[in-house]
């Protein structure tokens, strides 16, 4: 049943991600909705309290909650945690310990310190998700993986800034059209660098880089005309993304 409540929880909260699990075999379904659901519960934690001390009290929890998994010890009773125990190994539960440790900076209102800054989130936020899922799925090369990662990461973050301006917060170190353009050149050369050794990963290990199927459209949208980020980076056409959904999934190439 926590994997069954894991899948509900992401249908409900990251369509995207439950899509592409959908699309995934059954086994790889095993991993991959205990990790989104994790991602979810984390993601969220920062926003559902006002309070900065009771946000990092359930960061907190997450974190001792890996360490369990991590350890091997006996784990706290909890529906993604009990789903998350079955899947995961010591190196992902440090991986996603450094994940939740980054989500810190959801819970304050301060801009990243630099561009290095924003990097090692966008890193340990997606990165460390994607190269988590697809290690455990089967074999894959990291570089690429966090490469792509990195991309995905990015274009999520350019259609998120209308809203997280809005709460307060600094989601990019320059937000005017050079420094936009910048930070979307450099996914985009990361996006490259993905596609050319996409090789290197495997097809048991692809299902965990299809919800990033979406990256290369929105990167190149906001190249052409990077104002449009803070705008706002709605897809004019739906049913253009799901044909591109499913020719991604049906040639087994995420990029």
């Amino acid at each position: 049943m926590s994997f069954v409540a894991c899948a509900a929880l992401v249908e409900r909260a990251d369509p995207v991600r439950f899509r592409a699990t959908m699309a995934a075999p059954v086994q790889a379904r095993r991993i991959l909705f205990p990790l989104y659901a994790f991602n979810v519960e984390v993601a969220r934690a920062p926003w559902v309290t006002e309070e900065a001390m009771i946000a990092e009290m359930r960061l907190q929890w997450w974190r001792d909650a890996l360490e369990e998994i991590g350890a091997g010890r006996a784990v706290r009773k909890h529906e993604v945690v009990d789903a998350l125990a079955d899947v995961l190994d010591a190196d992902g539960a440090a991986c996603l310990d450094q994940l939740v440790q980054a989500r810190r900076w959801d819970i304050y209102k301060d801009a990243f310190e630099a561009p290095e800054h924003l990097d090692e989130y966008v890193n340990a936020t997606s990165g460390h998700l994607m190269w988590t899922a697809a290690r455990l799925l089967g074999q894959a090369e990291e570089k690429p993986v966090r490469k792509f990662a990195y991309a995905v990461g990015v274009a999520n973050l350019f259609c998120a800034v209308p809203e997280l301006e809005a709460r307060g917060r600094k989601p990019v170190v320059d937000g005017t059209s050079n420094g936009v353009y910048a930070l979307c050149k450099k996914a985009l050369a990361a996006l490259s660098y993905a596609s050319k050794a996409r090789r290197s990963v495997s097809r048991d290990a692809a299902p965990a880089m299809l919800s990033g199927y979406a990256a290369g459209p929105v990167l190149h949208r906001v190249y052409r005309d990077p104002s449009i980020v803070a705008q706002g980076l709605q897809d004019p056409n739906p049913m253009r993304d799901r044909l591109r959904f499913l020719h991604v999934n049906l040639r087994g190439w995420w990029v």
